[in-house]
């Protein structure tokens, strides 16, 4: 019984609001890196080509999909490193979300566990485009 009180009170609000922030700047943080690593790269390999602004194709100028992604980053494409921090700051709020889930679950709260799994659904949902 005792571990069980001393597994309650090390999560306190102000420790998971600490952990949260921590999570949040991190991602932040990490993204920020991804998409600068990957801007130098893309400007090492295309920042002398001429622009044509008049000939603007969007569909063109994107990866489609996050395998495409994934295997352009890897053969160093700057353009798809670039896709990938900004992915990784998409995930950052969601993983503020799932860790509250697990902070409220570890908490036993169930109702906030409820509410949380539907705020992650819909995140999810959103992101896949099912959502409007």
């Amino acid at each position: 019984m005792a571990e069980t009180k001393a597994a309650q009170s090390s999560w306190t609000d102000e420790r998971v609001e600490k952990l949260l922030g921590t999570l949040l700047l991190t991602g932040v943080m990490i993204s920020g890196l991804v998409v600068l690593i990957g801007g130098g790269l893309y400007l090492l390999r295309y920042g002398r080509d001429p622009v044509h602004y008049e000939n603007f194709d969007p569909q063109q100028a994107s990866l489609h999909g996050i395998v495409e992604v994934g295997k352009f980053a890897l053969r160093g494409d700057g353009r798809a490193i670039i896709e990938i921090g900004l992915l990784l700051l998409i995930a950052t709020p969601m993983m503020r979300v799932v860790f509250s889930m697990v902070a409220f679950a570890l908490e036993k709260d169930r109702l906030y566990v409820v509410l949380t799994l539907i705020v992650l659904v819909i995140l999810l949902l959103s992101l896949l485009g099912r959502v409007t």
